[in-house]
């Protein structure tokens, strides 16, 4: 069986690493299954991949601060940056031959760079998935971003199923749109993806610090110079709360940024700051409690981990993180504070004074909540793996910075 994952990744990591997880986990429920991920992303090369999941990288695209978009890195306009990447995609997916082509989060691909790929293997029999998170953005902007977009016509005319990759209960993307006949039918909720600590250790070779610490990401970082900047103020103005602080900034966040905070928590005398790492999830195990902006992944993680978490979301340009954040927050999963309403150092402070005694998510996380991964392979006609969570192996190199 092959399965083909396309995602754009004109921006983060979100995308790339979700695709990731779903790849592996479908080759390590088939020893005969191969997966193909076409991917956007400048710096997918710099993780790794298991044994038949490979990838394709098309030329990569930046969003600028106006909406529009340019190429990455090819001194050529967007318009011909589209129409190569849409070239590289059809005769990719027609060469591979699929018999499964998973979609992620954009229906049509950026610019559309997706719909006659997706002609073409639905007139040669092609299963069709369209994969979203549980949140997409709150329904107003989303109505008016897949409008402008034509989305609900390939909704119904091309693909055989959407997934929505959270619980039924959670939240529901499409609330508030206006739906097609037939296309409600096609949504099926898969659950959260569950994350292990991968077996192939790509990370530091020790503990970034001696002492107990909250896990501070900023995901892909472009945008989270606002959470850092609250945090270290936070402990910059309370040096006695009980945990110390880890940064990771992320790959995508400003050079000159990541200088600054990293001589910023230098001057703290304690806690650590770290640009990137490929495998964070050794970071969030030995966490005792994290701080993060509210991506899906990031969430996932957790949920998986079993952290007391407090969510920073960012509410533009899109309300993703807000509307998951609330949702999570109301559930009892995570704590919550929000930028724009109060970003004084002693809101925050007192909000990580929190995290030390707050109860974990599995108090009141439901049951199934976290078995994505089994459902996908189930629906994809795997059989899910039954391993027990991999021990990490640490290398002996360390790629600690700050």
């Amino acid at each position: 069986m092959r399965v083909l994952i396309y995602s754009h990744d004109s921006f983060g990591l979100g995308h790339l690493r979700r695709c990731r997880r779903m790849a592996h986990a479908m080759v390590g429920a088939s020893k005969d299954l191969t997966v193909l991920i076409i991917s956007g992303s400048p710096i997918i090369g710099s993780f790794d991949f298991r044994a038949r999941v490979d990838f394709v990288r098309v030329p990569g695209v930046v969003k600028l601060q106006n909406g529009n978009y340019t190429a990455l890195n090819l001194l050529i306009d967007i318009e011909d940056t589209l129409a190569l990447r849409a070239s590289i995609i059809q005769h990719t997916a027609l060469a591979f031959a699929p018999d499964l082509f998973i979609v992620d989060k954009e229906p049509l691909g950026l610019g559309g760079e997706v719909e006659s790929t997706l002609r073409r293997l639905k007139k040669r029999g092609t299963r069709l998935v369209l994969g979203l998170r549980e949140v997409m953005d709150s329904p107003d902007r989303l109505s008016a971003e897949w409008k402008r977009k034509r989305v609900m016509p390939a909704l119904r005319n091309l693909y055989d199923e959407v997934w929505v990759y959270g619980p039924d209960g959670f939240h529901d993307p499409l609330a508030g749109l206006s739906i097609p006949d037939g296309v409600r039918d096609k949504l099926v909720f898969t659950g959260f993806q569950r994350t292990h600590v991968p077996s192939e250790w790509g990370g530091l070779a020790e503990r970034p610090i001696d002492e107990p610490y909250i896990l501070v990401t900023a995901g892909g970082g472009g945008d989270g110079a606002a959470l850092i900047d609250w945090v270290l103020s936070a402990y910059e103005s309370d040096p006695g709360i009980p945990l110390a602080p880890v940064f990771l900034f992320g790959p995508f966040m400003d050079a000159t940024l990541r200088e600054t905070f990293g001589e910023r928590v230098h001057a703290l005398g304690r806690g650590a700051a770290l640009e990137f790492d490929a495998t964070p999830e050794h970071l969030m195990k030995d966490a005792t409690a994290m701080v993060c902006m509210g991506g899906y992944n990031t969430f996932c993680e957790v949920l998986s981990f079993d952290k007391p978490a407090l969510m920073v979301p960012r509410t533009e340009p899109r309300e993703e993180q807000l509307v998951r954040a609330r949702r999570a927050a109301a559930l009892g999963l995570v704590d919550m504070r929000v930028h724009e309403e109060d970003a004084s150092p002693e809101t925050m402070a007192q909000a990580l004074r929190g995290l030390a005694d707050r109860a974990p998510p599995s108090a009141r996380l439901p049951a199934g909540w976290l078995d994505g991964l089994d459902f996908i392979c189930r629906r994809t006609g795997l059989t899910p793996p039954h391993t027990a969570r991999s021990t990490a192996r640490r290398p002996t190199a360390q790629s600690r910075s700050g």
